[in-house]
């Protein structure tokens, strides 16, 4: 273990586990380790949940580990919340994590390309969550070799600009909200005001933004217009 440390390897993988939101979460080289800034998006979609007066269905998309999807479900009474990815892997390790964390009686695990208009099946949400892949394709050469050697780069690449999962959700699945529902984004450094123009562009209004514990303006949600 402290060889594979030395080497530049992640504690998270090494152990194969993390905390994140009071859940112990499960994770391996198929799924980002869980950020403290990402907690942020746990809150955000926690709060706007528990303010509906009804039960709730929830989208987690580019799940990974689950664990922004688990922390909503362990948190917020009577809302159905599913756990979507695209990497059947990283689903894996969510349906994993959703088991040992007690969480299938409010959790679903399913196979979504967030890329892609989601099948009727899935019905209509309150909320989506989301933690797109937002680094830009040439920034991903400067990352700390922790992270550009270790996790999934298709967790990581955002596209020429970063943007390009923002757009495309955006457009693919605004139809999947109910009137009045809402996507919750996190986003990377100097990309709020131009996550929340996607959103604005996208039909959506009410655009909020949060700043996350250094300062930086992590999450942007939108609401659909009815």
């Amino acid at each position: 273990m402290v060889d594979r440390r030395l080497k530049g390897e992640p504690v998270a993988y090494i152990t194969g586990e993390w905390g994140f939101y009071g859940l112990n979460i499960k994770v391996t080289p198929d799924t980002l380790i869980p950020r403290t800034d990402t907690e942020l998006l746990a809150e955000t979609a926690i709060s706007l949940l528990r303010s509906a007066d009804r039960d709730t269905r929830c989208m987690d998309l580019c799940t990974g580990s689950g664990c922004v999807g688990l922390a909503v479900a362990a948190n917020v009474k009577n809302c159905r919340v599913i756990l979507g990815d695209k990497s059947l892997k990283a689903l894996a390790v969510a349906r994993q994590n959703m088991l040992e964390n007690n969480l299938s009686r409010m959790v679903t695990c399913v196979e979504a390309d967030a890329e892609a208009r989601p099948p009727l099946l899935l019905g209509r949400f309150d909320l989506i969550v989301c933690n797109p892949p937002y680094i830009p394709t040439e920034d991903l050469k400067t990352l700390d070799r922790s992270v550009r050697d270790y996790e999934p780069m298709l967790a990581l690449d955002g596209g020429t600009d970063g943007l390009r999962f923002f757009r495309t959700i955006t457009t693919c699945w605004a139809d999947s909200l109910r009137d009045g529902g809402m996507i919750t984004f996190e986003c990377g450094a100097g990309q709020a005001q131009a996550v929340g123009d996607i959103l604005l562009g996208g039909g959506f209004e009410d655009i909020m933004v949060k700043v996350d514990t250094a300062g930086i303006e992590r999450v942007v949600t939108g609401r659909k217009k009815n």
